[in-house]
């Protein structure tokens, strides 16, 4: 998948089917938007920002969608190419929950280190909150991001040490539809 082809030839396209939930046809579909979107073939950061800025006008979305960012960069070459941007797409868009789930664990755990802190998660609510702006709704016990946090750490850290693993975020999410939704904030949006 070289930055400046033009067209994905049928062998390319065939390994993309297999590695994602997508058809050949809608396969091509999105590199011709992509390509439209990101003639050189990759996608910066910069370029991204810009992407979350028109679903979010009324936000500040840039710090959420650098975060996001780090999760396609798959290969941490400071861009996205087509094949990382479609995979991403497909576990966010069509994956088991168990797959966003995971997928989402890499948002949250920012250092890579296989566990999630308060204050990791912390500055990945706040750029939610930030993005969202004043438009959106939260309960009264989900109003701020650490209220939000306090609730999602107090109900997955069974272990009680200031950290979720990867084990404890999963099972929590599974078990509790109001965390799923707390986390899934950002769902469809990428």
């Amino acid at each position: 998948m070289g930055a400046h082809k033009s067209k994905l030839n049928p062998q390319a396209i065939n390994e993309l089917s297999e590695k994602t939930k997508f058809t050949p046809e809608e396969i091509r579909h999105w590199h011709d938007g992509f390509l439209k979107d990101c003639p050189t073939g990759k996608l910066t950061k910069n370029e991204f920002a810009k992407i979350y800025n028109q679903f979010f006008p009324h936000g500040d979305p840039s710090a959420f969608a650098a975060f996001v960012f780090n999760v396609f960069d798959e290969n941490g070459d400071g861009s996205i190419e087509f094949e990382e941007f479609l995979q991403a797409l497909s576990i966010t868009s069509r994956g088991r929950l168990e797959d966003k789930l995971e997928w989402a664990f890499r948002l949250y755990d920012l250092d890579n280190n296989g566990t999630i802190t308060r204050d990791e998660m912390l500055q990945i609510v706040k750029a939610i909150f930030s993005m969202v702006g004043n438009h959106a709704n939260f309960k009264d016990d989900d109003n701020t991001p650490e209220k939000r946090v306090d609730r999602i750490f107090n109900l997955m850290d069974t272990d009680g040490n200031g950290e979720l693993s990867k084990e404890e975020f999963l099972q929590g999410a599974k078990q509790d539809k109001s965390i799923v939704q707390a986390l899934s904030l950002y769902d469809g949006l990428v």
